[in-house]
Order: C-alpha cells, then sequence, then structure tokens
C-alpha cells in the first residue's frame, strides 16, 4: 500500500501524472494481497529497475558503490565492463511489456550504456513509463535525443550548489554542465511544446551538505524543476552486516554489496529536522519532499539509535512483491545490495522467472522474517 506519511508524494504523482498514479495504485494493492494471501507467490510488478552498467564517470565521496568505502571498487575489472547487449534488453521489454511495469534506468552512470537512447525509446514505443536516474554529467551531449525519446521522468542528482556540489562530487564544472544540461532540455520541452520528461532533482544527505539544504532551492527555481527530493542517507553498522549473515546462509546468498554503505552517518539530528521544517514551511512553484518523510523522533532514532527499526513505517518489506532489480549479468533480484537471485533472463523469461521456485522461497523467508537486519535503512522499506 502507500504510507500514510508518503500521501503527499502520491498526490503529487497523481496531479502530474494521473494514469502513471492510478496504474500504481491498483498494482499496489494487488501485490499487497498476495503479500498476505499467496505464500510467496506476487501478482506482476509494478515496476523493474535495470542496472544497465557498473561503470561510472565520478567517484562522488558517499556513493556505496564507487565512494569512500563503496564496494564496486573491489570487483574485478572484466565483471565491472559486462552488460547485457540491447538485442537482450529488447527481448526482456517484450516479454514484459504484457504487464506494462514503470521502469527505471539506473547504474552506475545508466548514459555511459551505449544503447541507452534507443532502449528508452524502445520501452516508450510499448507504452511503459519510464524514468531515468543520472548524474548529469553527460547530458549536454544527448538533451535533444531525451526529449524526442518521450522519456516520463529525469532524475537528476545533485549535492547543493555549485561550489558544494563540486567539491562532493570531486569534479570541478560539474555543477555548470548539469544545470546547462537541464535547462537545455527544459528549452526544448519549450519549443516542441512537449510536458516531459519531467525534471526531478535528487539530493542524497549527507555529512557535507546537511548544515547547506536550503542551498538547492534556489538552484531548483534557476532551472525551473518539477520537483526536488531530500533523501536521508542509507548507512549501516557492521553489527547489521554481522546479524545479515545468519540470513545469508539461509539464503545461500551474500550482503558483501552491504559493506560500501557501513560507515558512521556524522549527521547532526537537530539541525537537519531545524532544516527540514524550515524549509517545507515556505511556498515553491516545485515540489518539496524529504524522504524517507520522519518526525523529529524518527529523525533523532534514524541516525543516532543502534537498534534502531523504524516506528513510523511498517516494520516489514514488500518490495520483492512489487519491484525488481535486473543485473548487467542478467540476473534477476528481490534487492539492489543483496546477491540472493531469482534467476537469469539469459536462462529463462521474467515472466517464468518472477514466480519461479527461488523468488517463492525468497518471500517466504522475508514474510516469515518481516525484515532481514539490513533493511532498516534501504530506502524500499518506507515506499510501500
Amino acid at each position: 500500500m502507500i504510507p500514510i506519511r508518503n500521501i503527499r508524494r502520491f498526490f503529487y504523482k497523481t496531479y502530474r501524472q494521473p494514469v502513471y498514479a492510478f496504474g500504481v495504485f491498483k498494482k499496489r494493492l494487488e501485490a499487497y494481497f498476495y503479500y498476505h494471501f499467496r505464500k510467496g507467490i506476487s501478482s506482476y510488478p509494478e515496476a523493474i529497475t535495470l542496472f544497465l552498467t557498473y561503470r561510472c564517470n565520478l567517484r562522488c565521496k558517499m556513493c556505496g558503490q564507487w565512494g569512500e568505502s563503496g564496494v564496486t571498487k573491489k570487483m574485478p575489472k572484466d565483471f565491472l565492463k559486462g552488460e547485457l547487449p540491447f538485442d537482450e534488453i529488447k527481448n526482456l521489454i517484450d516479454d514484459i511489456s504484457v504487464f506494462k511495469p514503470n521502469i527505471t534506468l539506473f547504474g552506475g552512470e545508466p548514459l555511459l550504456y551505449p544503447a541507452c537512447i534507443e532502449l528508452i525509446k524502445y520501452i516508450k514505443k510499448k507504452n511503459m513509463h519510464c524514468l531515468v536516474i543520472t548524474n548529469g554529467s553527460l547530458l549536454n551531449n544527448v538533451t535533444n535525443d531525451i526529449v524526442d525519446t518521450g522519456l516520463d521522468e529525469l532524475n537528476v542528482s545533485l549535492d547543493g550548489d555549485k561550489s558544494l556540489h563540486d567539491e562532493i562530487r570531486g569534479m570541478p564544472g560539474l555543477f555548470e554542465i548539469i544545470t546547462s544540461g537541464i535547462k537545455k532540455v527544459n528549452r526544448l520541452k519549450k519549443e516542441k511544446g512537449l510536458k516531459k520528461p519531467l525534471i526531478n532533482l535528487q539530493c542524497t544527505i549527507t555529512k557535507y551538505n546537511h548544515r547547506h539544504l536550503e542551498r538547492l532551492l534556489s538552484v531548483a527555481k534557476d532551472i525551473d524543476a518539477d520537483s526536488l527530493t531530500f533523501h536521508n542517507l542509507i548507512f549501516l553498522g557492521s553489527d547489521l552486516i554481522e546479524k545479515q549473515k545468519i540470513y545469508d546462509r539461509l539464503l545461500n546468498c551474500t550482503s558483501e554489496e552491504w559493506e560500501g554503505f557501513v560507515f558512521e552517518p556524522e549527521i547532526e539530528p537537530e539541525i537537519l529536522y531545524s532544516k527540514i521544517t524550515n524549509i517545507i514551511s515556505r511556498r515553491y512553484r516545485f515540489t518539496v519532499d524529504f524522504y524517507p518523510n520522519f518526525s523529529r523522533k524518527g529523525i533523532e532514532e534514524y541516525y543516532k539509535s543502534p537498534s534502531y527499526l523504524p516506528s513510523e513505517y511498517h516494520a516489514r518489506c514488500l518490495s520483492p512483491w512489487i519491484t525488481a532489480y535486473i543485473f548487467p549479468n542478467g540476473e534477476v533480484r528481490p534487492c539492489l545490495n543483496l546477491d540472493y537471485s531469482f534467476g537469469n533472463i539469459k536462462d529463462k523469461t521474467f515472466t517464468e522467472i518472477w514466480n519461479g521456485t527461488s523468488a517463492i522461497k525468497f518471500r517466504q523467508t522475508l514474510k516469515d522474517k518481516n525484515i532481514f537486519p539490513v533493511c532498516v535503512r534501504c530506502t524500499e522499506l518506507y515506499r510501500y
């Protein structure tokens, strides 16, 4: 379902994209029924994230993949270069188009995938909602193509104003490159009489920027963004990784990719909450959200409690009934940072894999436990 604290976000989606929002609500109701009554079987997913590539052209400090503690840097170079051929992804899109999930293109940096633009076109040809999550550094190279694809949403990561963003991302001049690309997209939309893609700015709250979040408000206004979302930081303690190993052995998988998120947040909840209340007290011509949406107590618990469990959201994960992740090697996973596999699209179709033996086992185990130890700061836990 849609958590009460996320209702405002849902109404925004309903206003801007009513057909999309209705489809989300319908599929979520169906998934909720399957969660409770079908013993690990699920309706077809509401959303699928295609992890197009591990490659990224930036080394952002806080990134769990390529950042200061990023786990991707430890992976073999040949493995990191592996990507699904476009023809194989087209076959996947043909297969899943029968139930029309919402598609998110992600990475690494998805615009580094050679056929990314052609893939967006193909997804839209099949009448599916498509969203791209990008660091924005390559936008200037593809602005015309992006607008012409019919892409629904363009989610661009920004950490602050010019000086702050470039410092966190480790590339002088990057802010100007990104914002000029966004402005060009918006200019082309106006010239062509188009409303899409919607421009959504995404800011991860970190120790580097939590004292300066208001700087992004003027940036969002200047580039004519449709929305600005501040995401609470994903981080874990090493004790949770150790606890997770019990379930890893049970499921014959590993949670090694979560190790890139093992660090101290160094965020002061009092200062952060003061910033939040100040920001949401004002009105803007774009939507502003904080996600997960916590109260003062919730923020304090999230950042300070070693034994944290969500008190303002259900402490149970519905994500494997609602969404799937497909990786560059073809593996279909229920989680972004858990290497448990439902199967591989190189061997079977997605529709065969989704309710296969492996998928049912995972869902039954998760439902029995409500959540795994590493789930507590995963963004998916708060979405459904």
